[in-house]
C-alpha cells in the first residue's frame, strides 16, 4: 500500500537530489586527481629512478560509489626501493619529501603528513586529495602494502583488482548496484550520527552487498533491496563468513579470531572487519533490525504522511516524496 506513496522512483530521485555525489562534482573531482597523477607521470619520465612509481585514483570515487558529502579524494601512491622507510612516520614524512620534488610549484603547506596518509591540498578548488602510500613489490599485478586507515598498520592490497572486483558487480547489474550502495552508505551515515557507538566502514557494506549481489539478488527494486540488505545483516547477525573466489580459491582462507569476518577479494589473509568487536557488530545489527522495520512499516503505510515517517527513519529528515 505504502508504494502507492513512495515507490522505486521516488527513492531513485531521492538519491539523485540528496545522497549521490552530482555527475558535474565527479567528474571536477576525477580530472583534479587525473591532473595530479599526469604531473607525477611527467616527472616519472624525466626522472626514472624516483622511488615514486605510480598513482591511482581510489575508494569511493573510483569505484563510482562516492556520496554527495565527498569532500576529498583518496589516492594511492605505489614507493619503491630498499631505501623507503617501512615506519608509518618516517614513510609519510618521505613520501612527502618526494611529492614536494615531483611537484615543485606546490609550497609546503601545501603537502602535510597526516596520521596515515599525506593530504595534498589544491588553493584554488578547496579539494583536498589524501595520498596514501603502497610499498610496491614489483610486480606486474601491483600488490603492495598499503597502511592501514583504521590502525596504521601494512596490508597486502591491489588497487586495480579492487576496482576490478567493483566493476564485476556494477557491470552484472548496471546502475543499480552501485546505487543501493550509496543509498546503504547514506544510511549508515545517518546512523553514526544518531548513535555514538555505531561504525559501518564502507568497503564492508560493499563487501556484503556484493555477496548479496553474486547470490543472485536484483538490486532493480531500491525498496525490495534495501530490505533485502537489512534483513541479510539481521538474519546473520554480522556472524556469517563472507569469502569470495575473483583472485583466490576460499579454500586458501585462513582462520580467523574475530566475531565479524568479511574477507578482502584481493588478499585471503585480510578480514576487512577485523577490528570490530561483538559490541560493534551488535550496533550494527540493532540498527539494521529498525531500519527494516521501518522499510516494512512505510510499505505497509496508508498514508503518505506515514510513508514519507517511516522512510525518514531510514535517511533521515531530508527524505521527502
Amino acid at each position: 500500500m505504502g508504494r502507492q506513496h513512495v515507490n522505486h522512483n521516488d527513492i531513485a530521485q531521492f538519491a539523485q537530489d540528496k545522497v549521490n555525489l552530482p555527475k558535474d562534482k565527479a567528474d571536477e573531482y576525477r580530472a583534479q586527481a587525473r591532473r595530479l597523477r599526469e604531473k607525477l607521470d611527467g616527472y616519472l619520465a624525466e626522472h626514472p629512478d624516483f622511488t615514486l612509481k605510480k598513482m591511482l585514483v581510489a575508494g569511493s570515487l573510483a569505484k563510482g560509489t562516492a556520496l554527495r558529502s565527498l569532500n576529498d579524494i583518496d589516492v594511492a601512491c605505489y614507493i619503491s626501493g630498499a631505501d623507503a622507510p617501512h615506519d608509518v612516520r618516517s614513510l609519510l614524512n618521505y613520501l612527502a619529501e618526494r611529492l614536494r620534488k615531483a611537484f615543485p610549484n606546490f609550497s609546503s603547506d601545501q603537502v602535510k603528513p597526516q596520521t596515515y596518509s599525506v593530504t595534498v591540498s589544491f588553493r584554488g578548488s578547496g579539494l583536498d586529495v589524501d595520498v596514501v602510500p603502497i610499498l610496491y613489490k614489483g610486480n606486474s599485478d601491483w600488490y603492495g602494502d598499503l597502511v592501514s586507515q583504521e590502525d596504521g598498520s601494512f596490508l597486502e592490497t591491489n588497487i586495480p583488482l579492487h576496482l576490478e572486483f567493483i566493476r564485476k558487480r556494477k557491470q552484472a547489474q548496471q546502475d543499480h548496484f552501485a546505487q543501493v550502495v550509496r543509498l546503504v552508505k547514506f544510511w549508515a551515515r545517518i546512523a553514526k550520527s544518531e548513535r555514538e557507538d555505531f561504525r559501518f566502514k564502507s568497503f564492508m557494506i560493499e563487501l556484503i552487498l556484493s555477496h548479496l549481489c553474486d547470490q543472485g539478488l536484483d538490486f532493480s527494486d531500491y525498496p525490495e533491496a534495501l530490505q533485502h540488505f537489512f534483513t541479510y545483516v539481521a538474519r546473520s547477525n554480522m556472524w556469517e563468513r563472507i569469502v569470495f573466489d575473483d583472485c583466490y580459491a576460499p579454500s586458501t582462507v585462513g582462520t580467523f579470531s574475530g566475531p565479524v569476518q568479511i574477507i578482502d577479494p584481493v588478499n585471503a589473509k585480510n578480514n576487512v572487519s577485523r577490528l570490530y568487536s561483538e559490541a560493534q557488530a551488535d550496533a550494527i545489527v540493532d540498527a539494521a533490525l529498525e531500519a527494516g522495520d521501518a522499510v516494512d512499516s512505510a510499505l505497509a503505510a496508508t498514508t503518505k504522511e506515514k510513508t514519507v515517517y517511516y522512510w525518514q527513519k531510514v535517511f533521515g529528515s531530508s527524505f521527502q516524496a
